[in-house]
């Protein structure tokens, strides 16, 4: 890893295991999945700045329960959750905006903060620093070694003498299909030592009317955020779609315990991805999927965690059991 970014104040340090070549990954993922039926495109599309804007629009609506409550346990729970936690590292998978680590931070004293370091995984550099001078000026005895990479490097800086809590929050896991999850969990139990702790969030298993409402929101917000992906595969890959010729489809399959997100074609269409040199059709009624959100019980979630070699410490919920934060450790050898 190479530093990217030094604070003046020595407070922040940014690094980052990008080679250059995730493009190229990525171009032969979107290709696989147009190829595929149903066709898929990957989900970290969204998120360009009018996709990461939108999100935040998401997060504030009254129908989108996953960030308020999460944030909420975090504040009930926080203290039990840091109890004895000090002098370690706080890693932050998927940080974004870092708005629920206050609510860890919070929940410690100054004494203990000032021995804490944070540590904000991203795929964006430019939100993390942005992020993290913003948490500097909340908290000004933190300390923060940002790492600007995607989750499939190894996080080679991790100090293994220092005690570890992992966190992987608003049910992202839930994105990752089954294999997916399982690849992506035991790679952090790999970085994890004995004594160290996982924080997971999940959203839960509910009434169907509650979950289609959070992906089907009255202010069509989601739908923009959905179409927005198309916005940005045409900019990375010289495509064509016109967001206007698609319509945003989101339903619970009870079956497989996930909502899915699909794009459905108004009309026959044509479509080419120039840098791809791809070129289809997609008929009235064809759909896109976009993302999957997997729902979880506490069974679901040890199945999960325990083909990664975790087990479920302690399970959190709110008052409705609206959402969960499993908190893992590493199975023993024996258990």
């Amino acid at each position: 890893m190479t530093v990217i970014f030094e604070s003046d104040c020595n407070r922040l340090r940014v690094f980052s295991a990008l080679t250059g070549h995730e493009g190229d990954g990525a171009a032969q993922e979107v290709e696989a999945g147009l190829a595929t039926s149903p066709r898929t495109l990957p989900s970290k599309y969204f998120y360009d700045a009018t996709g990461s804007k939108l999100f935040e629009e998401i997060c504030e609506l009254p129908e989108y329960y996953q960030t308020r409550t999460e944030h909420a346990m975090l504040e009930q729970f926080g203290p039990e959750i840091m109890a004895g936690f000090a002098a370690g590292d706080l890693i932050e998978l998927g940080s974004g905006a870092n708005l629920k680590i206050r609510a860890l931070l919070d929940a410690v004293d100054k004494n203990q903060r000032r021995l804490i370091r944070y540590v904000p995984v991203d795929i964006s550099e430019t939100a993390l620093i942005e992020a993290a001078e913003h948490l500097l000026e909340l908290y000004p005895n933190l300390t923060i070694m940002g790492l600007v990479t995607d989750f499939h490097h190894p996080l080679d800086r991790l100090d293994h003498s220092r005690k570890k809590l992992f966190l992987f929050m608003g049910s992202t896991i839930g994105n990752l299909h089954p294999d997916q999850a399982t690849e992506f969990l035991s790679s952090v139990t790999a970085l994890m030592d004995e004594e160290d702790r996982f924080l997971l969030g999940l959203d839960t298993i509910k009434d169907r009317a509650v979950l289609e409402s959070a992906y089907n929101d009255a202010a069509g917000v989601t739908a923009a955020f959905n179409k927005n992906i198309l916005s940005v595969v045409n900019s990375a890959m010289g495509a064509d779609f016109d967001q206007d010729a698609f319509e945003h489809l989101a339903f619970f399959n009870r079956q497989e315990a996930r909502v899915e997100m699909h794009l459905a074609a108004r009309h026959d269409l044509e479509i080419t991805v120039g840098d791809l040199g791809l070129r289809f059709t997609m008929n009235e009624g064809e759909t896109i999927r976009t993302e999957i959100c997997r729902k979880f019980d506490r069974i679901s979630a040890e199945v999960m965690v325990r083909s990664a070699g975790l087990h479920i410490a302690e399970w959190y919920t709110d008052a409705e059991e609206t959402f969960a934060l499993a908190l893992l450790e590493k199975r023993s050898e024996t258990g």
